[in-house]
């Protein structure tokens, strides 16, 4: 009854995706970087789904030290994006992003490198 209940529930409920943002700093680099992160979200209304993800961007903010024994912190910035998913099933599209640039064949190289890159990872070793 209770695995009927959260299939239930998983079905009724509104999913979005959310973009949560952090800036990692390092002791001495001088590079600024970003991480920008996809987390799926279930709320009543975008409003909520909102609030989720600033909370667990919020809850995952940290502070430690890395194997050179510099210090790294991750500092939430915000949610940048927020997008209702239609419905769940097989296929459905979650994201999408444009690329526009000059030159389209380092793209399409890089893509068809990383599609290599999985298809290795995922062989078996045997």
């Amino acid at each position: 009854m209770q695995i009927i209940l959260i299939t239930l529930q998983v079905i009724l409920m509104n999913w979005y995706i959310t973009k949560i943002v952090f800036n990692i700093s390092a002791e001495q680099s001088s590079k600024a970087q970003f991480d920008e992160q996809l987390r799926l979200v279930a709320a009543e209304t975008k409003e909520e789904a909102f609030l989720k993800a600033r909370m667990i961007g919020l809850h995952e903010e940290d502070t430690f030290y890395n194997d050179n024994m510099k210090k790294v912190k991750w500092e939430f910035i915000n949610v940048s994006e927020v997008i209702s998913l239609k419905n769940l099933e097989d296929g459905t599209e979650v994201y999408s992003r444009i690329h526009e640039m000059e030159e389209g064949a380092p793209y399409i190289n890089f893509i068809h490198q990383k599609a290599i890159a999985l298809r290795l990872n995922a062989m078996p070793l045997f």
